[in-house]
């Protein structure tokens, strides 16, 4: 299939809006090169941007999907493509499931991170590929010229090579690869609009599990983990280490360039706008707080218990397309109820972590 010069309106992107706005309005000399990156990458994204008001996510409520051990393919089926530089996709295939590594480090960044998704998800939940039933696995590479982002367009994951002064490949980072992947889970399970509170649970989900991800494939503790998503994706130019930190929203970066980290980790802080689809991408850091302060203090490996809380309230039925953060909050302390009980240290600590961040959970 060969698409036009952007990807489709409602796709879900690493680098938000905001971000990527700033660096464009930059008038020092310095940066030029990063700032006609910046625009150029808008444009492509949303080439209407500056006409149109932010529209509703047009997902509706997903069937919910999930597999037990031996039901389909136990094991990824990719394929990696590069578009060499054009805006063209799927792109020439370079590497499939079995072949030997690529000499280009982004092919195997990429095909490595596919794995590294397909695993948590199989081993950890028993969920065969984002749909639940083995659903192929597709990436294209060096899409576009200096594109800062990528995504997960409905069909494959799309890199692309960052402008080089401020955003490095977006291979880099593979809790990027998982976190775009999972918007296809959540469009499969809870199936969230991509506006207000139900977008920004939407992003903190992907963020989430592509951080579960990070964890998984380098065997860490909740203690151990850094819990920042894009960690890498800056240059040494940036002042800063990664788009988002779930342990300290607000503190993943602070450069003259970018500004300062947005999120805010309590609802006291929480951002009315109508940029970015209602703020998704800054208000996520409420429920990615949340996660983080669950996860920590169950303790050990947070795919485990706190992770199968989150993956138990997408299958749960309990979540409409458009939750709230209170919404949510509540199914988790029915999921964590329902598998481990409701006088469990693992359903107090989710319930706990939710009121540490101004949200109650509804009811």
């Amino acid at each position: 299939m060969t698409r036009g010069t952007h990807s489709p309106s409602h796709t879900c992107r690493i680098v938000p809006p905001y971000l990527l706005a700033r660096i464009a309005e930059v008038d020092d000399p310095n940066w030029q090169h990063a700032a006609a990156a910046a625009r150029a990458s808008l444009l492509r994204d949303d080439p209407f941007r500056s006409i149109r008001a932010p529209e509703p996510h047009p997902h509706a409520p997903g069937v919910r999907t999930t597999t037990k051990p031996g039901a389909v393919a136990n094991s990824p089926q990719r394929t990696v493509s590069t578009a060499a530089g054009v805006e063209k996709l799927p792109g020439k295939v370079v590497r499939r499931e079995g072949d030997k590594p690529s000499s280009d480090v982004a092919v195997n960044e990429a095909y490595d991170g596919l794995g590294d998704t397909f695993e948590l998800y199989w081993e950890a939940y028993h969920r065969s590929s984002i749909d639940g039933n083995g659903l192929p696995l597709n990436a294209t590479v060096h899409y576009g010229k200096n594109y800062d982002n990528a995504f997960w367009d409905g069909e494959r994951m799309v890199f692309g090579d960052g402008d080089g002064q401020v955003f490095n490949r977006f291979t880099i980072a593979v809790d990027v690869i998982g976190h775009e992947l999972t918007h296809g889970v959540t469009e499969k399970t809870v199936g969230l609009q991509y506006e207000g509170q139900a977008g920004a649970l939407n992003e903190s989900i992907s963020d989430v599990f592509g951080s579960l991800v990070a964890q998984y494939a380098k065997r860490q503790t909740a203690a151990q983990a850094s819990w920042l998503i894009g960690e890498g994706l800056f240059t040494a130019e940036v002042q800063g280490v990664a788009l988002r930190s779930m342990k300290a929203p607000g503190t993943a970066y602070d450069d003259d360039v970018l500004g300062k980290d947005p999120q805010p980790s309590h609802m006291s802080g929480y951002v009315e706008t109508t940029d970015d689809n209602g703020g998704v991408h800054i208000n996520s850091g409420i429920p990615n707080h949340a996660f983080y302060l669950a996860a920590t203090a169950i303790s050990g490996n947070a795919w485990e218990r706190a992770g199968q809380i989150w993956y138990d309230t997408l299958l749960g039925g309990d979540v409409p397309s458009t939750a709230t953060f209170a919404v949510f909050a509540a199914a988790t302390v029915a999921a964590a109820t329902a598998r481990y009980g409701a006088d469990d240290s693992a359903t107090h600590d989710v319930d706990g972590a939710w009121r540490a961040v101004g949200v109650v959970p509804a009811g």
